[in-house]
């Protein structure tokens, strides 16, 4: 019969929080995401610059979006006017008391489905374990929006 070693590694948990950084404790303390490879200035500048990419990027897009639907009223309003269209508007307004009705009825539980709740869930989890990456993106955000 051969002899067990019975020697084992210890592993000094102190040692480990101590060069763990102070976001990661506060945060998300079993969190191993990718942003944590990078330091606080990285994550900043990263978010930072996608967060400005995209709000300028949404201002824009935005600004298209409201001309297109504006002009388009505009010219259905005209249209209307001038005689080369007729609008039901009786139609219109049964319709948009339906869609009235189905949004109440959509909307009357208290309690949120689980499929929801799950996906809610997981943005929370996201965003504290990349808290200062997410930080970033939303100042930049701000930023982009603004210029």
């Amino acid at each position: 019969a051969g002899a067990k070693d019975d020697t084992f590694n210890v592993l000094d948990l102190a040692e480990y929080t101590k060069n763990r950084p102070w976001w990661r404790k506060m945060f998300a303390p079993s969190s191993g995401s990718s942003a944590e490879k990078y330091s606080v200035a990285t994550q900043l500048v990263i978010g930072g610059v996608t967060g400005w990419c995209t709000g300028f990027i949404f201002q824009k897009v935005g600004k298209l979006a409201a001309t297109a639907v504006g002009g388009g009223f505009f010219l259905l309003q005209i249209a209307n006017h001038t005689g080369y269209i007729k609008v039901d508007w009786n139609l219109i307004q049964r319709d948009m008391n339906k869609a009235k009705q189905q949004l109440k009825f959509h909307t009357s539980g208290d309690k949120m489905p689980p499929e929801v709740k799950s996906r809610v869930d997981e943005v929370v989890i996201f965003l504290k374990k990349n808290a200062i990456l997410t930080g970033g993106f939303a100042g930049g955000f701000m930023f982009g929006m603004a210029s």
